[in-house]
């Protein structure tokens, strides 16, 4: 493949997370996964080391399929290198692998996280995000009191460390807690890990609302942010895709899973195939939909289950049945049914669980290649606009003027174009029409001076109401930049344009410009969160305490609040804090 075969293939693929394999003389040359295919695949127009660049010029073809998070892509990219084992993925990947959870095969099970499980271990994962993790467990510790330590630590001790005194471990190793009670507290952190969330949410959620009553308020929006990771912890969605259905050893090793789409008179059916658990391809094919009567020209009444009867019949006549097949829905065919009932093909129309995952993932892929209603071009017709394809939304984030961002987020064809993001810091006050003026003045001129190498939007979306547009026009006009520019105010949910206010209640255009303002919206709190986090403490006022310092204390602690309860002996142990640092501590403190 050349650059310009690159990025056309690119230029049709979504923005949505998913894998992607290139093909040559009909075997997989590199598998690698994205959390936006179409800026992934794009970058390979331009490869940055000889070898990538090899690969390319190999390549004839390129395939890809979309996942629903970036868990499940990365357990797909590594199912697929275990069954193609494609050339370039050797070394390219510097043996790179994702953190794990696991429970050592002690007497006393040990809770860490590891990219290097021991063989005899119980293993949860693998997860993307370290951070998360990493929060997740100390937050299991807390509750329950699993040791971390090594097992150097653990032998021959005589009293509890400093992990029994911070509440990080009941001190199996001296006593303090016997067998059979620990035990049923790794059975606890086993339970979570398998998805059982409120093992950890719930006490979590008691100890927020009690300090809250306390009016410790800084342990409690501690405990608030936490118990946040732990009810997201679980919606990554991995185990859609490393798992088909229940854990026996009986379960059947080859499951298909189909989702259908119906456009017009054409259906889109989408084929997921799992082995042994672990879900390794996905295809599409286009099918007529049958007509309910041969004299006739009309579809069927009832289009997806007749889709899915020709769909199993046509493809599978010539192929090897799998051992189970999941569907959306029946498909109410009786001669069907008895040829796969002779053939020994468990089906299934699962309602929940894995199974429900894998066949709510077909029916993404299936959707994704079939043509819906543009609800850009309505807009643009609506708006009086040439085209409505990308979207540029704008909102501002700040706690009473202080930490103050803005954020800047794009949108091609109705989907997120991540890597346009961009976000800004403004100044500190009090006033959200003079930041939603900097904000759009500040993307504006850069714009017009050519310092944005983003192509230029169809149409401005601001978070507000009348006031929040006005600011923004006002910028423009500044700064000369002819971008058409409407407003969307959440309470009311009624588009604002520069002559008019539109009420488009449920109708497609206005959940189009609802995505894009609720994701600045969100991109927006998300900075503010992370600046007003950085925003200094206390503790920067103590002689010998940096930023660095600063960080790790609040990291082995969780708040100010504990590093002022905590001894000169517990802060000496914290990495970078000797003996005088912690005395100082303690007497600022």
């Amino acid at each position: 493949m050349d650059a310009a075969t690159v990025r056309e293939r690119a230029s049709d693929l979504s923005t949505e997370p998913g894998v992607y394999q290139f093909h040559g003389d009909d075997v997989v040359l590199y598998v690698g996964k994205a959390v936006d295919l179409r800026a992934r695949v794009r970058s390979y127009a331009d490869p940055r080391s000889a070898r990538i660049r090899r690969m390319v010029e190999r390549a004839d073809a390129l395939e890809v399929a979309e996942t629903d998070t970036e868990t499940q892509a990365l357990l797909l990219e590594a199912n697929l290198i275990k069954r193609h084992q494609p050339r370039y993925n050797v070394r390219l990947k510097d043996d790179k692998s994702y953190p794990l959870v696991q429970l050592t095969d002690h007497e006393f099970p040990r809770i860490e996280v590891t990219r290097d499980p021991a063989d005899d271990a119980t293993v949860f994962g693998p997860y993307t995000d370290k951070g998360d993790v990493e929060t997740v467990v100390k937050a299991l510790r807390e509750t329950f009191g699993v040791r971390g330590c090594s097992d150097h630590k653990f032998s021959n001790r005589e009293r509890p460390c400093l992990d029994y005194e911070v509440g990080l471990c009941t001190a199996p190793c001296t006593g303090e807690i016997g067998e059979a009670e620990y035990l049923g507290d790794v059975e606890s952190v086993t339970q979570f890990f398998k998805g059982e969330t409120g093992v950890l949410a719930d006490p979590l959620r008691s100890e927020m609302t009690a300090a809250s009553a306390a009016q410790n308020f800084e342990r409690a929006a501690n405990l608030r942010d936490r118990l946040a990771v732990v009810e997201s912890f679980h919606g990554a969605g991995g185990e859609a895709v490393s798992a088909a259905g229940g854990d026996g050893d009986d379960y059947e090793r080859h499951v298909d899973v189909l989702g259908v789409a119906i456009d017009g008179d054409r259906a889109t059916v989408a084929r997921l195939h799992a082995e042994g658990g672990q879900l390794v391809e996905r295809d599409r094919h286009r099918i007529d939909v049958p007509t309910a009567d041969p004299a006739t020209s009309g579809v069927d009444d009832e289009p997806v289950p007749a889709v899915l009867a020709a769909f199993l019949v046509q493809y599978y006549a010539e192929r090897d049945l799998p051992d189970a097949i999941l569907l959306p829905e029946a498909h109410g065919d009786d001669e069907v049914a008895a040829w796969l009932d002779a053939e020994g093909v468990a089906v299934r129309v699962p309602g929940a669980g894995r199974e429900a995952k894998l066949v709510d993932l077909a029916l993404k892929n299936a959707r994704t290649a079939t043509g819906t209603r543009d609800a850009g071009r309505e807009l643009a017709v609506a708006l009086d606009l040439d085209a409505a394809d990308r979207i540029e939304g704008f909102d501002v984030s700040h706690a009473q003027g202080k930490a103050v961002v803005g954020s800047n987020v794009v949108f091609v064809d109705g989907s997120a174009e991540r890597a346009d993001y961009r976000r800004k810091k403004l100044t500190d006050e009090n006033d959200d029409y003079a930041r939603m003026r900097e904000l759009v003045a500040w993307r504006a001129e850069r714009a017009v001076e050519g310092r944005d190498d983003r192509p230029d939007p169809d149409l401005l979306l601001i978070d507000g109401g009348r006031g929040q547009l006005d600011a923004a026009l006002e910028a423009l006009d500044e700064a000369g930049w002819d971008v058409p520019a409407v407003a969307l105010a959440k309470r009311e949910e009624t588009v604002v344009t520069p002559r008019r206010e539109h009420d488009w209640d449920g109708d497609a255009k206005l959940q189009l410009l609802r995505r894009v303002r609720d994701e600045s919206h969100r991109f927006a709190v998300q900075y503010h969160q992370s600046v007003r986090d950085d925003v200094s403490t206390v503790l920067d006022d103590v002689p010998g305490v940096g930023p660095a310092t600063r960080k790790r204390l609040l990291g082995r602690f969780g708040s100010v609040e504990n590093v002022r309860a905590a001894s000169v002996e517990e802060l000496a142990t914290v990495d970078g804090v000797g003996e005088k640092t912690a005395r100082a501590i303690d007497e600022r403190l």
